[in-house]
């Protein structure tokens, strides 16, 4: 694409190396890697968020990017026009974008906004919970434009409240501190409730993991709530009730909700209470691994059991401990299913595919005497588009045996 010198934004150039894939870029892969990247004294020297054009070694413009020297991914595609201004207004126009897919999706304001690269916004992730929106800006270029994101998500949305939660592995990768601010309004005085597969959860958007609230599992939770009816359930991992609530909500006669953290526990009853199912909740505080293991050691059987764990292979590195961890949760939780019951098992690490987490799941089950097909391969929901260039967007995979 040539642009016009006098309509060029006022942006430093940067330039791909000759060994860089220039056809990935111009294609959608919206990642330069560090080594992809002329690093000389003048690029060396921009301030990490930067804005800059991206050209191809020969010179031609790619688009516009976002570039942190100090991070793997050293530029970020903002957009494909070499000639686009990346402003409050060009920031509120990927945002409703955004919004109006939601809005085809939900009859209620409770949802991830913004997915990041899927989206349009590098780095960003928006979640929505009614009149709060809780923003988490993992990429250099976010934190610096944060009071333009927050003024853009109230002028597009209508949010009174807008939250930004700098906490997680992305930010460090990005050389960002933790942070927690109001950037516009009050924050609410305690957890916020949040409908959703006819349960009624409760978000802690201050200090709860995350955003607070985990909407990606949305799909997955209906469909296992369905096989739950009238049956009891063990949930691990269990957050702020996730599974267990849906279920309860479905009809479960009992649910069992276990988690490390008391905090998560005591939301998980306080939405059971909300929404008339605290009766038939109880919750158990521990290692998941030490209560899948005590359980086992009781004799207990459930008709549906759900192991929603954190990323045990959240990178490369740390890919064979992770699947060897993935093994041990099925191993662990197949004995706890009664004849013909259920076993969901969820990851949501970026490094194992979903082959790699199957077959970990299957061994598991296997090694614990066990055999069954799969009934259902869950993903995120639809307001967690996956880019097709970019398999990292596609992380989370949740398989429900019938064993």
């Amino acid at each position: 694409m040539t642009v016009d010198a006098a309509s060029r934004p006022p942006y430093p150039r940067v330039r791909l190396s000759p060994r860089a894939e220039a056809r990935a870029i111009r294609h959608g892969f919206p990642w330069v890697y560090a080594g992809e990247l002329v690093l000389d004294r003048r690029t060396k020297a921009l301030a990490a968020g930067t804005i800059a054009v991206l050209e191809e070694p020969g010179g031609a413009p790619l688009g516009v990017v976002t570039v942190n020297t100090g991070s793997k991914i050293v530029a970020r595609m903002l957009d494909q026009d070499a000639g686009a201004r990346i402003d409050r207004a060009w920031i509120a126009g990927r945002i409703a974008q955004a919004l109006a897919h939601r809005a085809r999706l939900y009859d209620a304001p409770f949802y991830r906004l913004v997915h990041a690269e899927a989206d349009g916004l590098p780095g960003v992730v928006i979640d929505r919970f009614g009149a709060v929106a809780v923003v988490q800006p993992n990429a250099a270029w976010a934190q610096a434009m944060a009071a333009d994101i927050a003024a853009a998500l109230v002028a597009v949305t209508g949010v009174s409240t807008v939250i930004l939660n700098g906490q997680g592995r992305a930010r460090a990768l990005e050389g960002l501190a933790e942070e927690m601010a109001v950037l516009h309004g009050e924050a609410p005085a305690g957890p916020v409730p949040v409908p959703m597969n006819g349960a009624t959860y409760m978000a802690d958007l201050r200090t709860g993991q995350k955003t607070g609230l985990f909407y990606d599992q949305r799909p997955n939770h209906a469909f296992v709530a369905g096989l739950a009816r009238g049956g009891r359930v063990l949930d691990v991992f269990a957050h702020v009730g996730g599974f267990a609530l849906a279920a309860l909500a479905a009809g479960a006669e009992s649910a069992l909700a276990v988690d490390g953290s008391a905090a998560a526990l005591d939301l998980a009853r306080q939405g059971a209470l909300a929404g008339g199912t605290g009766a038939r909740l109880e919750t158990r505080q521990g290692d998941a691994f030490d209560v899948l293991e005590a359980l086992g050691a009781e004799g207990a059987r459930f008709d549906v059991v759900i192991c929603d764990p954190p990323a045990f292979a959240p990178a490369k590195p740390a890919l064979e401990s992770g699947l060897r961890a993935y093994e041990r949760v099925a191993r662990l939780a197949a004995p706890l299913v009664a004849e013909g019951g259920y076993l969901c098992l969820c990851s949501c690490s970026h490094a194992a595919d979903l082959a790699q987490f199957r077959a970990a799941s299957a061994r598991g089950i296997g090694r614990a005497g066990r055999r069954g097909p799969i009934v259902w391969t869950g993903f995120a929901g639809p307001d967690h588009p996956v880019l097709p260039q970019l398999a990292q967007s596609g992380y989370l995979k949740a398989l429900v045996f019938r064993l």
